[in-house]
């Protein structure tokens, strides 16, 4: 297992404008909570799973092991997509936009193929439609879940 705590740092120091946006070194900006906007897609079909974010370490662990790892807003604490319920994403290619504040996971999801916690592949499972003027409804995209929740994490979603 890696040790993540003594591994260097593997970014580069935020620079001049023209060295971020068209250079070759790797110099997330993470936002003042210290968290940069991780966007997750598969890699074959191109769909949209999840936006989740990272902080410094959980990109480094997410390099390092070739798998994906996030920082969890709500539990203040680092989490390994998968750990619990097999769903482990294999990170095939890893990109930032022109100035380097969102990132770009491509990646292939082990176990059942799902993503979404609440049982769907993608957590982009509904669209929002308008009824009329000023009036929106959610309609699912995905009919039916990939799994059930309650078994894979014994308990409610």
């Amino acid at each position: 297992m890696c040790n993540f705590q003594s591994a260097p740092p593997l970014f580069s120091e935020r620079t001049d404008k023209a060295t971020v946006e068209l250079g070759t070194a790797f110099a997330p900006k993470f936002d003042r909570d210290g968290l940069i906007a991780a966007a997750v897609s598969d890699f074959d079909s191109g769909e949209l799973l999840m936006v989740g974010y990272m902080n410094a370490e959980s990109l480094q662990r997410t390099i390092e092991s070739g798998e994906a790892w996030y920082w969890s807003r709500s539990r203040q604490e680092y989490w390994r997509k998968g750990a619990t319920s097999g769903q482990i994403q294999k990170v095939l290619e890893l990109r930032t936009d022109c100035d380097q504040d969102a990132l770009w996971l491509r990646v292939r999801v082990e176990g059942n193929g799902a993503t979404c916690h609440v049982g769907y592949r993608s957590c982009f499972f509904r669209k929002v439609e308008q009824t009329q003027v000023g009036s929106f409804v959610l309609n699912f995209v995905e009919k039916e879940p990939v799994y059930d929740p309650e078994k894979v994490y014994n308990r409610k979603s």
